[in-house]
């Protein structure tokens, strides 16, 4: 009998840990360079060779990992960050804290937050860019490419059929202004389309922020922000939405 308990122990922990069996440790995700020239890229320490999309796997875990790439001309890199795998509630199904846990340890209980990720390529020869000497203002807007800056939204929710808002949070009012609520559509929702700031520039998107609201009847209002820096890096602002019922 102590042997047969002996055995079984470990099959209902291996079970048990969903996402680390179902998932792995790793996570598949396509990325393509900006350009859409061929590249070597790094991810996890792995090497993979870009031409067009191209499938390259993500280590899950708690800390963001970052793809970069580079050929003779350019180089350039993206971060992925992570978010929860839905695949680690079977646990609570099948036994519950054994497989959280080793799930948790594994970093199986993440995947990262998009599927697809462009990295942004840039000349090596190109300097850093150095702050303006003539600041461009929202009363004079205009001047920069950015404020038309087009990137993929895309944000889902569980339920589904949430109403998706947006607006700008500013902590450089007097260069970008901050905004009312803009109705987007319902969850899923994706589109590619430009940000549409006036004032942005590339030095002062670090200062602002996209604030994304969901809302639909019977469940709590959520709010993720999301750093414009980030976003054009990424070439994109994606989130899931885990909906809190009232």
């Amino acid at each position: 009998m102590k042997k047969i308990i002996l055995v079984g122990l470990p099959l209902i922990l291996l079970l048990t840990s969903c996402a680390t069996i179902i998932s792995g440790t790793t996570a598949k995700v396509n990325v393509s360079t900006s350009d859409g020239e061929p590249a070597y890229a790094n991810v996890d320490g792995q090497k993979y060779y870009i031409n067009g999309p191209t499938e390259v796997k993500v280590k899950r875990g708690y800390k963001k990992s970052v793809i970069s790439a580079e050929n003779e001309k350019s180089r350039g890199s993206v971060d992925v960050n992570k978010t929860f795998n839905p695949t680690t509630l079977w646990n609570i199904l099948l036994g519950g804290i054994p497989g959280l846990a080793i799930d948790g340890a594994t970093g199986a209980i993440t995947k990262p937050s998009s599927s697809y990720y462009t990295i942004f390529m840039q000349p090596k020869d190109v300097q850093k860019k150095q702050e303006p000497t003539e600041r461009v203002s929202r009363d004079a807007p205009g001047r920069t490419d950015l404020e038309k800056t087009i990137i993929r939204w895309y944000f889902d929710s569980e339920p589904r059929g949430a109403r998706v808002f947006w607006r700008v949070v500013s902590s450089v009012p007097a260069e970008v202004k901050n905004t009312n609520e803009l109705y987007l559509g319902t969850t899923p929702y994706e589109d590619t389309r430009s940000f549409n700031i006036l004032g942005l520039t590339y030095e002062n998107s670090r200062d602002v922020q996209i604030e994304i609201k969901l809302v639909r009847p019977g469940y709590m209002d959520q709010i993720k922000r999301f750093n414009v820096r980030q976003a054009i890096d990424q070439q994109e602002i994606s989130s899931f939405f885990d909906l809190v019922e009232k």
